[in-house]
Formats: structure tokens, C-alpha cells, sequence
């Protein structure tokens, strides 16, 4: 097999999980900076305390209370080492122990042990997530590789109407994941030829594989493992090489997109016809004016003849057969059929109806 692509990355043990997307998540940095600052409030209120009613408070070493000795004693105090050579004497001091530093010491002291609390919740909360995410996730899309080709197709799937849930990403580079996490998919950190890999992002109940590896051969090896885990899934291919494209039909894809010539076609076609180049460039890019799309028959279409449609029908779509606009046979539209239209919408366009 031909291959000109980059060598693939190998996957680090223990780190092929799944990586959900979390909301509002704040960086550990920031929640120890955030814990410190809290600390040091509630150690400034103390001294505070200890100062406006030093006067209440006897040393052993004699002399009278200063701003340091009520630093010192607020330290001691809300870490619980209490010397005893700093002690409250005084009904008035002794009532403002009780009410406000000792509450101010519990406070503190939850301040301190509440990282390694949240860590222990948040690994709690994350096996929930990840249960529950299993429990739920199926008919969904996995992507392999999220380099340009692997965000591209994401970002036309949901653009499309495909919820960014019902999206996993599998990448055997860590960063790829992060940044697929980062756009709210779920994403698993391996080498996608492996079976254990697959089976964490429940390829068994996927509706759909997308393979948009770096290499020819690992886009087979993929389709291969992918087929033997589930015979139902629809898996489209991109490879380098047209030479690979039969290779990989029979390795299972449904479909194969050769990304050399497809680049090369759309470049010989722009410098023909720079306008042709320009209005295929626009078909192929979601929410840019144009839009190649494939969508049922409505209920008002159907009887109706494809040219009396107000998308422009390209080609109708019944059953597993593809008939031309003006093939007598597509005519009158079926409910069951699905039509490959182009359609002028904005992503925001109520008329637009999605893939589905």
C-alpha cells in the first residue's frame, strides 16, 4: 500500500479514556489561587478581630499586645497549634473567641482540606458523567483524527443540525482530544486500531464512522476493526491515495473520499472556470450562501414533479437508487424518497431542513 502521509502517533498508556466537556471548568491553578486568597481573608478578618480587642489578650512575654502578636496569635489559632503563651483573658475577649474565631477557624480549616475534597467529588462527579454518558450515548458519529479534515467534518455535521453530543472524536494525540473536548465533543485519546480504543468511544452502537486519519493504512486497519465490532455502522474513508480507494471499500467503507484528487479536481476546475471553482468551493462549505445538502420530502412536495420544488433538486434518492432531476421515473416525489438539493440558507434560517 501507497502512503505519503505523517507516521502515526502512538497512544500513551492509561490514556485512552473518555475526556467529557465540561461547563464553566476552572483550571486547577485558579482554584488553588482562589483557596489562598479565601485563606488569607479569613487569617486578615482574625487579626483584625484579635487587634480592635488586644487589650483583652495577656502574653507571658509581657508588654502589651502588637500588631504582630495578634498575627501571631490569629496563625497559631486558626491552625490549631495553640502555644498557650497568647491567651484571652478578658469575658469580652474570650465571647469573641467563641462567636468569631473559632467559626473563623473551622472556616479555615475547611478552606485548606477543600482541594483534596474536590478532587475526591470531582472524581466522583466524573464517573457519574462518564456512566451516565455511556448509558445514554448511541446512533452517534465517531470521528478518527481531528486534524483539518477531522474538524472540518465536524464542524459541517453541526452545522448541519448534529448535536455536538452526539459526537465522539478519537485521537492518538492528547492536544487533538483537549481541543475536540474544548468544542464540546467527547473524545478519546488512542490509537483507533485497537479494539479497546473503539469500544471506549462505544463503536458498537455508533450510527456512523467518519476516518480521517493521517495514513492510508491506518484508515484501513480502522475500517477493518470498526466492521468487526459493528456490521451495521456507515463508514465514510478519506485516503491519500486513489490507488488506496479500492483497499479500503473492501476493508468496509461505504464510501471514499480521495482527498488528493478532490483538491486536485476542485484546483484544475478553478483555473478553467475561477467562477465554477468558486460556486463548488461554496457547495462544499456549510452556511456560506450555497448549500449541498440531502433532506426527506415534505408532506406539501410529495406528488410534486423535482422541478416544482423550491430547492433545486440535483438528483432523488429512493430506496438505495440515485435518479437525475429529470429522469421520468422521479417524478411524482415519494414521501419515502430524500432529496440532494441546493439550497441558499444561512445557518440561522428557519426554511433550512437538516440531514436527518
Amino acid at each position: 500500500m501507497r502512503d505519503t502521509g505523517r507516521g502515526r502517533g502512538t497512544a500513551r498508556a492509561g490514556a485512552d479514556i473518555v475526556h467529557l466537556p465540561h461547563k464553566n471548568a476552572v483550571g486547577p491553578l485558579r482554584q488553588v489561587v482562589r483557596r489562598l486568597v479565601l485563606a488569607l481573608l479569613v487569617m486578615a478578618l482574625t487579626v483584625l478581630i484579635v487587634y480592635i480587642d488586644r487589650a483583652g489578650y495577656h502574653d507571658n512575654a509581657g508588654g502589651s499586645m502588637s500588631l504582630l502578636d495578634c498575627v501571631y496569635y490569629a496563625t497559631v489559632t486558626l491552625s490549631t497549634t495553640g502555644y498557650g503563651d497568647v491567651v484571652p483573658y478578658s469575658a469580652s475577649a474570650r465571647l469573641t473567641n467563641v462567636l468569631l474565631v473559632t467559626p473563623l477557624r473551622v472556616l479555615f480549616l475547611i478552606i485548606l482540606v477543600g482541594t483534596t475534597l474536590e478532587v475526591l467529588t470531582e472524581r466522583t462527579r466524573e464517573q457519574y458523567r462518564q456512566q451516565r454518558w455511556r448509558s445514554a450515548v448511541r446512533d452517534h458519529t465517531v470521528i478518527v483524527g481531528y486534524g483539518t479534515k477531522g474538524r472540518s467534518a465536524a464542524r459541517t455535521l453541526t452545522g448541519h443540525g448534529v448535536p455536538a453530543q452526539r459526537i465522539v472524536v478519537v485521537d492518538p494525540d492528547p492536544k487533538a482530544v483537549e481541543s475536540a473536548v474544548s468544542a464540546g465533543f467527547a473524545g478519546v485519546t488512542g490509537d483507533a486500531t485497537r479494539n479497546d480504543v473503539l469500544l471506549r468511544a462505544e463503536i458498537q452502537r455508533a450510527k456512523e464512522l467518519i476516518i480521517a486519519a493521517q495514513r492510508d493504512d491506518t484508515a484501513v486497519l480502522v475500517a477493518l476493526t470498526a466492521r468487526q465490532l459493528n456490521k451495521r455502522i456507515n463508514i465514510v474513508a478519506s485516503v491519500r491515495e486513489e490507488e488506496n480507494a479500492p483497499l479500503l471499500r473492501q476493508s468496509g467503507a461505504n464510501a471514499v473520499v480521495t482527498s488528493s484528487g478532490a483538491a486536485g479536481r476542485l484546483l484544475g476546475m478553478s483555473m478553467l472556470s475561477p467562477s465554477a471553482g468558486e460556486v463548488m468551493e461554496e457547495l462544499i462549505s456549510y452556511g456560506s450562501g450555497l448549500d449541498l445538502i440531502e433532506r426527506p420530502v415534505t408532506k406539501a412536495e410529495a406528488g410534486l414533479d423535482p422541478r416544482e420544488v423550491g430547492d433545486l433538486v440535483v438528483v432523488v434518492k429512493r430506496g438505495h437508487r440515485l435518479l437525475d432531476h429529470d429522469n421520468p421515473e422521479a417524478s411524482p416525489l415519494q414521501l419515502t424518497d430524500r432529496l440532494i438539493v441546493i439550497h441558499r440558507t444561512s445557518q440561522d434560517d428557519p426554511s433550512h431542513v437538516p440531514q436527518g
